[in-house]
């Protein structure tokens, strides 16, 4: 757990060398009551808990425009498929009159018959788009859920650096006050007090440039979500978890759609030879001339001499290649993804790892006794500027290493269509263990 909430435990660590040099300046109680309470926020902290935050930006995301209009491609879908299952031919019905020398009344009512199945045929096409359309859905959901989440993640990310920024700014002012005063009194050079001043102007650009990128995440969320306040904590501990977990198949939302069309290529095949079928008529008349009554019954043929459609057939079969070559495409650039995805995130959290543990073993001894040993004079002021940059740039590259990770990870789960699956069974397992324990 420490491991995955080391960007705030840096936070605190930095904050402590702010209590450091209020503590020099006469404040030491109100210090420690700070560290106290920031390492208490630390630990209290929960890390990867989908269940505190995860359903509202689910229903947030459930009930934007474009997820709506999703939920009504999907109804159509549904009428496609109850259209497409319906008789292909209607009866047919005609009246005549003829005026002769005895007048004749005729009725007839013909109807073809479906001899080439086409009704069943266009019912399995009109099932097939209906399944291509809702693994289209998914696919574009998990892709637009990743979006979003990588959105809120680079919200967090910019906050953090925009509160490291600020901190690092008032540091550097308390810092430049104290300063001033050992120049004063003899103990510093005018030069290493122009060093300080410096620090302090590259921190306030830093605190700016934070400030801009925090206002752009924030606009981003809000492009997406349509706000910018919507709840949020950190999941880094949970992206490892479906690294070993990944099967390339046509089940795979990404996939999915494209074996579909392999299906319905095949089923369009049959649709070719369907509408290329002689459906015969068969008619049934009743004709009235004079007093005399007649009936009649006819049936009628097409005959497939001019166009016997081979070619139609021919097209459609190839399109069968077509529709293979398609999938096999994109199973080839999908599993291309997903050994880079494999190679990657394992990697990317070794060193994100390996990171926390050295700044839980080291930078909590440097942030701790740094300003006290400047301010004591055992350490030259360029040596003290160079060590907090060197810390400066431990934490950023911690907060560069988690962004990675997200990243990394959400791109993964977003292509290849199992974010909302993965989350939605979190959400259940996290569920499942919060009711047993209020069971026990």
């Amino acid at each position: 757990m420490k491991k995955t909430i080391i960007a705030s435990l840096l936070l605190g660590l930095f904050a402590g060398s702010a209590t450091a040099v209020q503590a020099v300046a006469g404040e030491a109680n109100h210090s420690q009551a700070n560290v106290s309470q920031a390492q208490a926020q630390v630990s209290a902290s929960k890390v990867g808990q989908f269940n505190d935050w995860l359903p509202q930006v689910m229903q947030r995301f459930n009930g934007l425009p474009e997820v709506q209009a999703q939920a009504a491609r999907r109804q159509q879908a549904q009428m496609s498929i109850e259209a497409a299952d319906k008789a292909v031919y209607n009866p047919e019905l005609g009246l005549g009159y003829q005026n002769a020398s005895e007048d004749t009344y005729s009725l007839d009512i013909s109807q073809t018959i479906d001899w080439g199945d086409k009704r069943g045929v266009a019912t399995r096409i009109a099932q097939l788009e209906s399944e291509i359309l809702l693994s289209n859905i998914v696919l574009e959901r998990n892709q637009m859920l990743a979006e979003r989440l990588q959105a809120l993640t680079n919200q967090s990310q910019a906050r953090k650096a925009l509160e490291f920024q600020r901190q690092q700014f008032e540091i550097a002012k308390a810092q430049l006050d104290i300063a001033r005063q050992r120049t004063e009194v003899g103990d510093m050079s005018q030069v290493e007090l122009q060093l300080m001043q410096l620090d302090v102007a590259s921190n306030a650009a830093d605190y700016a440039l934070a400030e801009q990128a925090s206002i752009a995440a924030d606009g981003a969320v809000l492009a997406l979500f349509g706000d910018v306040d919507l709840p949020f904590e950190d999941f880094v501990n949970a992206l490892t978890l479906q690294a070993n977990h990944i099967q390339v198949s046509p089940e795979l939302p990404a996939l999915k759609s494209a074996y579909q069309q392999v299906l319905l290529a095949k089923v369009s095949t049959e649709q070719a030879k369907a509408d290329s079928s002689a459906d015969p008529s068969i008619s049934l008349s009743a004709e009235r001339e004079g007093e005399e009554n007649k009936f009649g019954v006819g049936v009628s043929i097409p005959l497939q001499i001019r166009n016997n459609y081979s070619e139609a057939i021919a097209v459609a079969n190839q399109g069968i290649v077509i529709a293979e070559q398609t999938y096999l495409a994109a199973e080839r650039a999908l599993l291309q993804q997903q050994k880079q995805f494999s190679l990657s995130l394992p990697r990317l959290t070794q060193r994100y790892q390996d990171w926390s543990e050295l700044v839980l073993t080291s930078g909590s001894k440097a942030a701790s006794s740094l300003s006290q040993q400047w301010q004591a004079g055992d350490i030259s002021t360029s040596d003290y500027l160079q060590s907090q940059r060197q810390m400066s740039g431990s934490y950023l590259a911690g907060l560069a290493l988690e962004s990675a990770l997200y990243e990394n990870w959400l791109s993964w789960m977003g292509t290849s269509g199992q974010l909302e699956g993965y989350l939605n069974s979190q959400l259940s397992t996290q569920g499942a263990a919060t009711a047993s324990a209020q069971v026990n």
